[in-house]
This record gives C-alpha cells, sequence and structure tokens, in this order.
C-alpha cells in the first residue's frame, strides 16, 4: 500500500481537542503525506497551541471570515492539497484514532478499486451485541447482520406508525429520515453506503474535480456531509469500514445554539432529501413532513423529562419555525 494522501483537518475554536487528534494521528501505522490544519477560529489560540507542538508534515492555514464555516474551509483546504495526494481525508477535531485507522482505510481502496469513497467506524458511541442469524428483535430493538442494539424512542414510534426506513443504514429512503451509518455494527466487516459522515470520511483526490462541499450548509454544517455524499454516490461506489475504528467526543465548544441547530436539523435536512429525491412523489412528500412533524412533537415532549428544559424548547421551537420555512417554499 504506496498511496500517497492528505489529511484535512477544520477546526473552529478546539485547541485542545485538536492536540489530542493531533497526537493519535502521530502514532498511526500509517501516517499522511501531509497534514493540513484548516483554521476558522475567532482567536489565535489553534495557532500558539500548535506553535508549542511540532507534528511531522503538518501545514497551518487560519482563513478569514469570509472563509470560515466547515463547507468553505473544507473547500479552502482541498485547494491546497498537494498534486501528488490519490486520497483525501476528513476528520472532525474532536475524534481521536486507533493506531491502524489510515492503513485500514486505506486498504479498503486497495480491496475495492472502484470506491470514490471510504468511511471510518465511531466505536464509542453505539451500544451493539452480537446474537447470530437466527434472533428476532423485540420492538424496541434494531438487528442488522447478526448485531443486536437498542432502538431510540423515536424509532420505535416510527415503526409503529408504519414510517420506519425501508433500506439499509446508511442509504437513505426516498422520504428522507434514514438510519446513519452509526447503525451499522462493529463486525468488522466493510458495507456498501450512499452515506458518509463527514468527519470520518475519505475520497479519491480526483471526486473533487466535479464534486466541492455545498455552501448551503454554513457555518456548523449540519448534514453537509450527506448532501455530499448522496452527489458522489450518484456517480459511483462509497464504503464503510468498521474496521477503521476512532472515538468522537462531541466536545461542545464551537456548536450552535440549541435553536439554531433545531431549525438547521430541519432546513439542512430537508434540503438533503431533494439531494436524493428532486421529484418526490406525494407519498413521499407525506412520509416527510410525517416524520419531521412527528420529531418536533416528541422534542417538546422530552421536556416533561429533560433537566435542561430551556434548552430543549429553544431547539424544538427551532424545529417548528424551520418546517414552517420549507412548507411554504
Amino acid at each position: 500500500m504506496d498511496k500517497i494522501f492528505t489529511l484535512i483537518i477544520c477546526t473552529y475554536m478546539r485547541p485542545k481537542p485538536l492536540i489530542k487528534l493531533l497526537q493519535s494521528v502521530h502514532k498511526q501505522t500509517v501516517y499522511p503525506n501531509e497534514v493540513l490544519i484548516i483554521d476558522g477560529s475567532a482567536n489565535n489560540e489553534t495557532e500558539i497551541i500548535l506553535n508549542k507542538n511540532v507534528f511531522k508534515n503538518l501545514k497551518y492555514y487560519k482563513v478569514d471570515e469570509f472563509n470560515r464555516g466547515l463547507t468553505k474551509q473544507r473547500n479552502y483546504g482541498i485547494n491546497l492539497v498537494q498534486e501528488e495526494s490519490e486520497i483525501i481525508c476528513f476528520l472532525d477535531d474532536d475524534t481521536v484514532l486507533n493506531a491502524d485507522y489510515f492503513e485500514t482505510l486505506l486498504n479498503t481502496y486497495e480491496r475495492y478499486p472502484e470506491a470514490l469513497g471510504v468511511g471510518g467506524y465511531i466505536k464509542n458511541e453505539t451500544g451493539f451485541d452480537f446474537v447470530g442469524d437466527t434472533y428476532q428483535p423485540k420492538i424496541d430493538e434494531f438487528y442488522f447482520d447478526g448485531w443486536k442494539r437498542k432502538d431510540s424512542s423515536r424509532f420505535v414510534i416510527r415503526k409503529k406508525l408504519g414510517l420506519e426506513p425501508d433500506c439499509p443504514p446508511g442509504f437513505s429512503p426516498k422520504f428522507s429520515h434514514a438510519r446513519s451509518v452509526s447503525f451499522l455494527p462493529p463486525s468488522n466487516k466493510i458495507y456498501e453506503v450512499e452515506l458518509l459522515m463527514g468527519g470520518i470520511s475519505s475520497f479519491r483526490k480526483k471526486v473533487f474535480k466535479t464534486h466541492k462541499f455545498s455552501t448551503y450548509f454554513e457555518g456548523y454544517g449540519l448534514y453537509e456531509d450527506a448532501d455530499f455524499s448522496l452527489r458522489v454516490a450518484k456517480t459511483g461506489k462509497l464504503y464503510l469500514n468498521t474496521a477503521a475504528k476512532l472515538n468522537h467526543y462531541h466536545e461542545a465548544s464551537g456548536r450552535p445554539n440549541q435553536y439554531k441547530y433545531g431549525n438547521m436539523v430541519v432546513r439542512n435536512g430537508w434540503y438533503v432529501w431533494r439531494t436524493k429525491n428532486p421529484i418526490p412523489s406525494f407519498r413521499d412528500k407525506k412520509k416527510w413532513h410525517a416524520i419531521t412533524l412527528l420529531l418536533i412533537i416528541i422534542r417538546f415532549s422530552n421536556t416533561f423529562t429533560a433537566s435542561n428544559k430551556r434548552q430543549v424548547i429553544s431547539e424544538a421551537l427551532g424545529r417548528t419555525v424551520g418546517w414552517l420555512q420549507v412548507l411554504i417554499r
């Protein structure tokens, strides 16, 4: 495996988590030929901490306000990649890698030469148990490829209402609201998908000759990865290698407030739905809106049990306004 590859890390106001990630990159069995840090921070703390911690092949770039935001920073970084690179990898700044992450990820391209993109696997977010091929799951369980996990209340309700996704994890139904790749089990297998998580993804460099990350997704960029991978999947194969493992810690700093987050969930979700299905049928429209409304109701109901009631209400209101905004499009 002699592939030349570049790692792009877009960061915003997270100097300490970024150093933890770079320390795990330093321990890799296969090291990137270049590491591009694209910093959109409003202060100089990231630059200062990087000056105190030297990492091989690292290049630091501070972007101006015009180029700030996840999708803009990714596109900015792509334009800086060295000519020789064959693969471009992306990592969120609050992840920490297993030592063989890049080696395993890149081996996937050797095994599947038709692959345009390959994703890694977050190991610390889901609790799967292996139960074999004959297991019959309960209503509150999700079962796939011999593995089961506890299903969330929103999916249980969707099952009861006939609104469950009609395709495997990592694929988007025509009415959207998919099960993400996090519903794939830790089987160490490679699965074909059409959705990749942007912060643990990689793509052949040639993909970026015809595809860029959409600047529709401003700032935090929620679901920008779904939009991008769905567009790429229309032109070729994408895979997720569950043996390429890492941890994701969801650092709170740098995230939008709950109202904006709730609004983005709906508005950006609508945009991604139309990326997959630009001319939806009446049935698909009915299901998309029914699920969106259901999730708003569930979020409002969480206020009865949540300790952070103000944040929950704020997110629910953001979702409601977002839904009204797409209704009048």
